[in-house]
């Protein structure tokens, strides 16, 4: 059996993401050889990330992008099944680039959205890859896009489990207080306390 050393287990978990570990076991099983381990590492982490499955996603986070000019956005809500992974950076990455996505190519669903192409694969593949490596399920539960007439206000809430975006019209900022950065966040900020269904009560449905 050939030697399994440390610089082949770094350059094999850099070129796969995959746990420390779980790449020195797969350099042993294909003894030695990169390219073998790297497919038994697929097949691996495919077959954690089946078994997860069926597994609750209680816990989660949402992501917002929005558009340079301040005409678009996005915001995307991913589960996972614990607080702690809610916290980890990579899970934060890759709902980050989630939204980007979004707003970027407008899906029409979470199908289309996992389709997309994402690090050298597809969304849903990225997302296989982390449940193999941070050992949870995670799923992309919803989002929305928004395309403001106006300009989109937006407010992550603490622990980033509520997201709003708003549609902001006003004139002037220095006459219009109305039309500020501040006063639209600090309406965001209310919006995500009392989660109120109409901006007026002559919007407001009977259901």
């Amino acid at each position: 059996m050939a030697e399994v050393t440390a610089s082949m287990v770094k350059e094999l978990r850099e070129k796969t993401d995959a746990p420390m570990m779980e790449c020195k076991r797969a350099l042993a099983e294909a003894g030695g050889d990169p390219a073998k381990a790297e497919e038994i590492l697929r097949v691996k982490l495919g077959s954690k990330a089946s078994k997860a499955a069926a597994r609750v996603t209680a816990e989660g986070i949402v992501a917002i992008s929005t558009a340079g000019n301040g005409k678009a956005a996005a915001l995307v809500e991913i589960n996972c099944e614990t607080d702690f992974v809610a916290k980890n950076e990579e899970f934060l990455g890759f709902a980050r680039s989630v939204a980007q996505l979004v707003l970027e190519h407008d899906p029409v669903d979470v199908i289309a959205l996992s389709a997309l192409p994402l690090d050298g694969g597809t969304v849903d593949s990225r997302r296989a890859s982390l449940v193999g490596k941070i050992g949870e399920n995670l799923t992309i539960r919803r989002f929305v896009r928004l395309i403001a007439q106006g300009r989109i206000a937006q407010y992550v809430h603490g622990g980033s489990r509520i997201g709003v975006l708003v549609d902001v019209s006003g004139g002037d900022d220095a006459l219009r207080p109305r039309s500020s950065p501040r006063w639209s966040r600090e309406r965001c900020r209310n919006f995500s306390r009392m989660s109120p269904c109409s901006v007026s009560r002559s919007s407001r449905t009977t259901s």
